[in-house]
């Protein structure tokens, strides 16, 4: 698809997610451009929510005063499962999709060539490619959002597994009888230490009489608690929120050091919303706890660090699976 000047070398990369869209151009060596960010609204639609990400990336491209002619391919990292060869969104929770042609529907909105993966398997590629230079030749990504997805790297290679679903780390079963969690299990790492379950396990004792400060800031039912108010809580000597707060580091301790028993990585990168908010009440947390659950030796040598690329890992890393896949498909230099 490149132009006959030569001209069609640039990336876009696209995070989908839930609430928002968040779009972002980058030359052939990965330096950002620029990006757009408009909102999701999952409630009109697949239809509407696929014009809505053509917009975000026309936008993105018409914002750094470009054209599509100079773009060689479109990544898009897409909650949820994902089937990378069709491009297919087999199941989307939070957009409420069921087997949705996302490549086929954007490649006829753009006419441009894109490529859907998983949006954990995208930030996990973005923190590997862009942030550590592809050095670490077996990398972990778990990143605690609303929910908590990751992805692996085996041998410098993204691990899909046999049916593209490897790296669902959030629905490791931490405590057999734990609090339910989405998938329909109980007691999985997603039920314990995403940002859902932590403002679910406070309303739920507020509503029991737990007096904490998060009531003073949002009022009774805390209905506006975002993950920064957690912070703001602590740093103001609320007990109850940073207990809270440090269980959920334990059991991602815990999940940590499972992750390390069984593959063994050079680094771990943690990222989502709730690390980049709480990175210092969470990490030595997390890294103690991980060193106490792992088996001894198996820990030697390996980093537990806090992504830096904080929101833009999704763009970074979909900006990697474009020039990937580009390069696959023989559309390269």
């Amino acid at each position: 698809m490149a132009d006959t000047n030569g001209k069609a070398e640039h990336l876009i990369g696209v995070d989908l997610g839930g609430t928002k869209i968040l779009a972002g151009v980058f030359s052939p060596q990965l330096k950002c451009l620029g990006r757009t960010k408009v909102s999701t609204k999952p409630q009109r639609g697949h239809d509407e929510v696929i014009e809505r990400i053509a917009r975000c990336v026309k936008d993105a491209v018409d914002e750094c005063d470009m054209d599509l002619k100079q773009i060689k391919g479109v990544g898009v990292g897409a909650p949820g499962a994902v089937d990378p060869e069709s491009g297919r969104v087999i199941f989307a929770p939070n957009l409420a999709w069921e087997d949705v042609p996302l490549k086929k529907e954007l490649e006829k909105e753009l006419d441009l060539p894109v490529f859907v993966e998983n949006d954990c398997h995208v930030c996990t590629l973005g923190v590997h490619d862009v942030e550590l230079n592809r050095k670490p030749r077996h990398m972990i990504g778990i990143f605690l959002g609303t929910g908590i997805g990751g992805g692996l790297i085996i041998d410098g290679k993204l691990y899909s597994g046999f049916n593209q679903t490897g790296g669902e780390v959030g629905h490791m079963v931490l405590e057999i009888a734990g609090p339910k969690c989405s998938c329909g299990n109980r007691g999985c790492f997603e039920a314990l230490s995403s940002r859902a379950s932590i403002f679910r396990k406070i309303q739920n004792a507020v509503k029991d009489g737990e007096q904490t400060v998060l009531t003073e800031m949002l009022g009774k039912d805390l209905e506006n608690l975002r993950s920064g108010d957690l912070r703001k809580a602590i740093k103001r000597g609320d007990k109850f929120v940073e207990r809270v707060v440090e269980e959920a580091a334990e059991y991602t301790g815990i999940a940590v050091a499972n992750l390390i028993n069984i593959c063994n990585p050079e680094v771990v990168v943690l990222g989502g919303g709730l690390i980049e908010a709480l990175a210092d009440e969470m990490m030595a947390i997390i890294i103690e706890t991980a060193k106490d659950y792992a088996m001894p030796g198996t820990f030697k040598g390996t980093e537990i660090i806090a992504t830096k690329l904080a929101d833009d890992a999704g763009i970074f890393g979909a900006a990697v699976l474009a020039r990937m896949r580009t390069r696959k498909s023989g559309d390269a230099d």
